[in-house]
């Protein structure tokens, strides 16, 4: 474990990015509904001195629901994040965070100028120092305080509308768990009642870019505790893939020999403790996780239900759900048709993009198929596996932006089930981020993935697509242009030279030596293109 301790000594205190800063999670901050701590650099609130940024209020959509939602003030994380606070810092230019004092996505230096763009590797290619590096982070990040940030363990009203804060510590790995599961619990209704139907990171427009801003995050943080600022998520190509070949002890934990559903004591995540994984013991006590330790990972790859998901996507289903041109369609949830997105989740089949609940393709069939903590909506992100797939995920939408290159407008910007219209703000995120900000291509998030790239053509490919694109749609009109002016340059050349043979012909005792300034005056050089 000596990468481990080297990365202890990495360790930097800064600030992090993730849910409820510590700076507001206080009586005042709560009262006032405000969230606008001073950046250190010149100890204004949100930097404003150094304009990088102000307190202002909140701007929420108004755009109309989807039908999925039929409530209303029951909720936290309706019109994220006003429950909590109404005002809080807007950054301006390239800046970021909850106080603006980081940069943007795909940004770095003093002044948040420079242009980044870091590589996502295939976690079988990249180097054993590499994987081993990657190894130490996951578990350096489970063994670090969140320096600035904090979760809830209670709802507003049992917070006494702000009077009473209840917020606890946590490491900067259960900080992604908690918000993973915190985006995707239930409604807590009152007495025993629940709302299941409701999910503010899946089955709907927002599960790819909300999935997005979490890797970015995440990615981030363990930039910042390590000091490592060119780290990067590395990815597991699942496809054809006939079992888990990243559960060994060499990558993220092999079976245990006795227990088939806990992992190798060789491999230290058979040390983690999972939270957030009793849901319905959080239903019935109407309370929220509160990153309780509740036993180890579990994980038992390719003995789950074999009906839902036969075995692991296939070249074929992820080229045909590719195909798809719509993002989205009719009632964008789990029930839409003919949706890219939904295809990609694994409500809709991968070979019809037909939905179909009872069948996992794709995305979800992963998650099944680990037959574990993995297989859990709102406590999957425990499993460390989580963040290998998603990046893979990720990867499969960014080659759909690519080749469908979509406007922003093809984003849903009303009716979507609650919190993933374009304009809403992503539950639980703070500093806000919209979910219409993240579909982009990852270039301008500062990121790519190795396999996406074209090696010598990469750097100019961007520039060049327009104007490619343009020609492709004139391109009977060049092929027509060339053909007349091939035809008028063969009249010209035959002129010429017919000229040339007179001219032999010619005293040279009467041919001009020089050409008069008003003959040369009327000589021009015309193009026939």
């Amino acid at each position: 474990m000596s990468l481990f301790a080297m990365a202890f000594l990495l360790v930097i205190l800064q600030r992090s990015t993730g849910q409820f800063p510590k700076a507001c999670a206080n009586m005042q901050s709560l009262l006032r509904k405000e969230c606008c701590p001073p950046w250190d650099g010149d100890g204004s609130p949100c930097g404003e001195l150094s304009s990088r940024g102000s307190c202002q209020n909140i701007l929420l959509s108004q755009a109309p629901l989807g039908p999925q939602f039929p409530f209303s003030g029951v909720d936290d994380r309706e019109d994220w994040p006003s429950v909590f606070y109404n005002r809080t810092c807007i950054c301006e230019g390239n800046f970021m965070g909850f106080n603006c004092g980081e940069c943007k996505f795909g940004f770095s230096g003093l002044n948040c100028t420079e242009r980044q763009v870091r590589t996502r590797r295939n976690i079988f290619q990249i180097t054993n120092s590499e994987k081993d590096k990657f190894l130490a982070y996951l578990n350096l990040a489970k063994n670090t305080p969140s320096q600035d940030y904090v979760i809830a363990t209670g709802t507003y009203a049992q917070m006494n509308n702000g009077s009473n804060p209840m917020f606890r510590n946590i490491n900067v790995y259960d900080l992604f768990v908690w918000m993973h599961y915190y985006a995707s619990r239930d409604t807590l209704l009152g007495g025993s009642n629940v709302w299941r139907d409701i999910d503010f990171a899946h089955e709907a427009p927002g599960f790819l870019p909300w999935h997005r801003v979490f890797l970015l995050m995440w990615e981030h943080e363990i930039q910042k505790i390590t000091g490592d600022e060119n780290f990067t998520i590395p990815y597991w190509d699942w496809r054809d893939a006939e079992d888990c070949v990243v559960c060994t002890d060499e990558y993220m934990g092999g079976r245990h020999p006795t227990n088939p559903n806990l992992l190798s004591p060789a491999s230290f995540f058979s040390s983690w403790q999972v939270i957030c994984t009793r849901s319905e013991e959080y239903n019935s006590q109407q309370a929220l996780c509160n990153a309780t330790s509740e036993g180890p990972i579990l994980r038992n790859p390719g003995n789950h239900d074999k009906s839902r998901t036969p075995r692991l996507p296939s070249s074929a289903e992820v080229e045909f759900c590719l195909s798809l041109t719509q993002y989205e369609s009719g009632s964008m949830d789990k029930m839409a048709n003919y949706s890219f997105r939904n295809t990609l989740e694994g409500f809709a089949d991968p070979r019809t993009a037909i939905s179909n609940i009872s069948q996992s393709g794709l995305h979800n069939a992963l998650h099944i198929y680990m037959n574990g903590s993995m297989s859990q909506v709102q406590g999957s992100a425990n499993d460390p596996i989580f963040v290998l797939h998603h990046a893979f995920v990720d990867s499969i939408f960014e080659r759909w932006l690519r080749r469908h290159r979509p406007m922003l407008e093809v984003y849903p910007a009303a009716n979507a089930p609650i919190g993933h219209n374009r304009e809403n703000y992503m539950v639980p995120f703070i500093p806000l981020y919209r979910n219409g900000e993240f579909f982009k291509p990852s270039r301008e998030l500062g990121y790519d993935y190795e396999y996406l790239q074209e090696p010598a053509l990469d750097s100019y490919q961007e520039f060049l697509t327009p104007y490619l694109e343009q020609a492709r749609q004139i391109w009977g009109w060049l092929v027509g242009a060339a053909v007349f002016g091939g035809v008028v340059t063969a009249v010209l050349t035959g002129l010429v030279l017919a000229c040339r043979k007179k001219r032999r012909g010619t005293s040279s005792e009467i041919q001009p030596l020089l050409i008069e300034s008003e003959d040369y005056n009327n000589i021009s050089y015309q193009s026939n293109f």
